[in-house]
């Protein structure tokens, strides 16, 4: 398989406008982005850049909003192959559901890719995004050298069947291997939101376990965890980590609060999906994959990415 790796720090948001791009297109390509859940603050990021990045091309930029569901994706795919698009983009909500409409596209003979998550079977097409295993790697890894490799934490998990909820809790196992003192108390899923990643935590103090360590799959619970944790009066005893490094987790990092977040470096994942559909439109040769490298945010290194954000 072929695998390409985009510099994160290259393509941050400061330079994706002034940085030199590809030639514009030499017509007016149709391209879809078929968005798994546009309520998800990452997923609208990602789609807000390569919407800009479509548009500084001259290509129409269709987005649609799975609402949370892989059959309202398919749905919407098999509108958008009727319709006879150019090419096709899929930020899969379900691996399995996703992976019919994909097949559907490319029985329809119409460029498909898919970005930021995966489909069950990602080789029959091309894929942007993280490598989400290692990102469950680097997150688990960050926890264990905090807990001197033993005690006890709990793990907040994405909705079941979503891909980067597998991948990140596969790289989470794989690391936890290597640490047989660390137990895991509780693993449990809080779809992706904070109210519901607060109200998990709350029950689990309530047991009154020792817990070490909260390693969510995403910010979003990780937030929650938190404030569960400060309402508890326990704030600064019990290490956070979670995963895309979004705004209100970046500040809780500068502030003090969580400990930690794993970057996922969404704006670039959308220019970079935009510009390959671009070139797959054109019939260029590409990729079978584009990583995007994650960037673990400390208090040691987070002013520098808030501060980018402020310019």
């Amino acid at each position: 398989m072929k695998k390409r790796s985009v510099a994160a720090l290259m393509m941050a948001v400061g330079m994706i406008v002034g940085m030199t791009s590809p030639a514009m297109a030499e017509e007016e390509y149709k391209i879809a982005w078929v968005d798994g859940n546009l309520a998800n603050e990452s997923n609208a990021i990602c789609s807000d850049a390569a919407k800009a990045y479509a548009e500084e091309q001259g290509v129409e930029f269709i987005l649609l909003d799975g609402q949370g569901s892989g059959e309202n994706q398919v749905s919407q795919i098999e509108t958008l192959i009727s319709q006879g698009v150019d090419c096709i983009i899929v930020q899969p909500y379900d691996a399995a559901a996703c992976q019919v409409g994909v097949e559907a596209a490319i029985d329809a003979e119409i460029p498909v890719l898919v970005t930021k998550t995966t489909i069950e079977d990602n080789s029959i097409c091309p894929f942007v995004g993280q490598d989400d295993v290692v990102a469950g790697e680097m997150e688990m890894e960050w926890m264990a050298e905090q807990l001197g490799g033993k005690g006890n934490i709990v793990v907040i998990e994405g909705p079941t069947g979503i891909s980067a909820a597998i991948q990140r809790n596969d790289g989470i196992v794989k690391t936890l291997e290597k640490y047989p003192d660390i137990e895991v108390l509780h693993t449990q899923p809080a779809d992706w939101n904070r109210d519901e990643g607060m109200a998990l935590m709350e029950t689990w103090l309530q047991e009154g376990k020792q817990i070490d360590g909260v390693v969510a799959h995403n910010d979003e619970m990780a937030l929650g965890a938190y404030d569960a944790i400060a309402d508890a009066g326990k704030a600064g005893e019990i290490k956070v980590i979670g995963i895309d490094a979004i705004d209100a987790a970046k500040k809780s990092v500068a502030a003090g609060e969580l400990d930690a977040t794993v970057l996922q470096d969404v704006e670039t994942i959308g220019q970079k999906t935009v510009e390959v559909a671009i070139q797959m439109c054109k019939g260029e040769e590409v990729e079978d994959v584009y990583d995007v490298d994650p960037v673990l945010l400390t208090k040691e290194n987070i002013n520098e990415y808030v501060a980018e954000e402020a310019e």
